[in-house]
């Protein structure tokens, strides 16, 4: 039987963990996402406790579970931020509209390829693909990159 069966269709479900699929295991019913299903010992664990938790228990650790994801959440968010640009020595500029048009097309003018130009102006390859889907800002390209990359194509990618 297949796996997330409800059990009970196309065939004999004794002995097949209606969560895993694993055969031949000894089996006993358990309450997993709101459906009754015949599990083994090792699935048996994913099932809803019914030991008697009442309902504000219950929701008093869903909530704590929520917390506790919103707080990791934040340390990535901020952890990621510390590590990224540090505008205050290297500000992006305001960037003209179409500037990773103009960027691309003057890279591929120029007969380069992403990887030759970032070795070239010895920065991160990640920062240019950023740079030509218009996403500088968000991907914290710094503002001397914005200048290199207009030094070497000859082009103008800050609004004046």
């Amino acid at each position: 039987m297949a796996k997330y069966s409800t059990g009970g269709v196309g065939g004999d479900a004794s002995g097949v963990c209606e969560l895993c699929g694993a055969d031949g295991r000894s089996l006993e019913t358990a309450t997993v996402a709101g459906a009754e299903l015949e599990v083994c010992g090792e699935c048996a664990r994913h099932g809803e406790d019914d030991g008697g938790d009442d309902d504000r228990e219950r929701e008093r650790r869903q909530k704590a579970a929520r917390n506790a994801a919103r707080m990791d959440d934040a340390r990535t968010v901020d952890t990621d931020f510390e590590e990224g640009t540090d505008y205050e020595d290297d500000p992006l500029p305001y960037l003209a509209t179409g500037y990773d048009e103009t960027a691309a097309a003057a890279r591929q003018d120029a007969g380069l390829q992403l990887d030759e130009l970032a070795a070239e102006l010895d920065v991160d390859e990640d920062d240019l693909v950023a740079v030509e889907q218009g996403r500088a800002a968000r991907a914290n390209v710094g503002g001397s990159v914005i200048e290199a990359l207009e030094e070497r194509l000859d082009v103008d990618l800050v609004e004046e």
